[in-house]
């Protein structure tokens, strides 16, 4: 018997054991394969439907992370969502390995720009271990800009508007272990006007 055949047989069995053709029928008796073969498909949908409460687990976290927990610099918090070796890759090519590294990368923007924020997310994909999500990252350059030399860059007032796309890989512990960061650097200089 083919495999196709033995999986509609095997739902149609699993159907009839459930409900019966009509209240007080005798249901059907299923031979040991059918029977394991059923088995194996309740553990595959119990699979299935596990993977699909941590998938939507893991964009609740990162939807705090944006919202939340980035937006209101509420730096300790970023363990909820980061492993404390997690590796992130930014949009110019460089790296940063370890939370504490990470968040270093992150304070600077608020400095010269207090109230940058991210307030939402219309795409939100997860599979399996894997989230990707974009949003709007939003703020004013109204602070001093600090560069090298103990300079900086007297404020412009402009605001800006960056589309994001965030990529994290997932571990078994709920946080992400590898986390990819783009959006539009060019873009980004040009709206705060500090490039034509």
């Amino acid at each position: 018997m083919k495999t196709t055949q033995r999986l509609v047989i095997a739902l149609a069995a699993l159907w009839f054991s459930q409900a019966g053709f009509a209240a007080g029928a005798a249901k059907p008796e299923m031979s040991a394969e059918d029977a394991a073969i059923v088995a194996s498909l309740k553990q595959q949908v119990a699979e299935v439907a596990k993977t699909r409460q941590t998938e939507q687990a893991n964009l609740k976290n990162f939807d705090d992370l944006d919202f939340n927990v980035y937006s209101g610099q509420k730096w300790d918090e970023l363990k909820r969502s980061h492993s404390p070796d997690i590796l992130v890759h930014y949009p110019d090519g460089h790296t940063s390995k370890g939370l504490i590294d990470h968040i270093a990368e992150l304070k600077p923007m608020f400095v010269f720009a207090p109230d940058t924020h991210i307030n939402e997310h219309p795409i939100r994909i997860a599979s399996g271990e894997w989230t990707a999500v974009a949003g709007t990252l939003e703020g004013s350059f109204t602070q001093p800009m600090p560069i090298p030399g103990g300079k900086s860059i007297p404020p412009t007032g402009k605001a800006f508007k960056l589309s994001m796309v965030t990529i994290g890989h997932w571990n078994k512990e709920g946080v992400m272990d590898e986390e990819w960061l783009y959006w539009d650097n060019l873009a980004f200089m040009k709206q705060i006007g500090l490039a034509q």
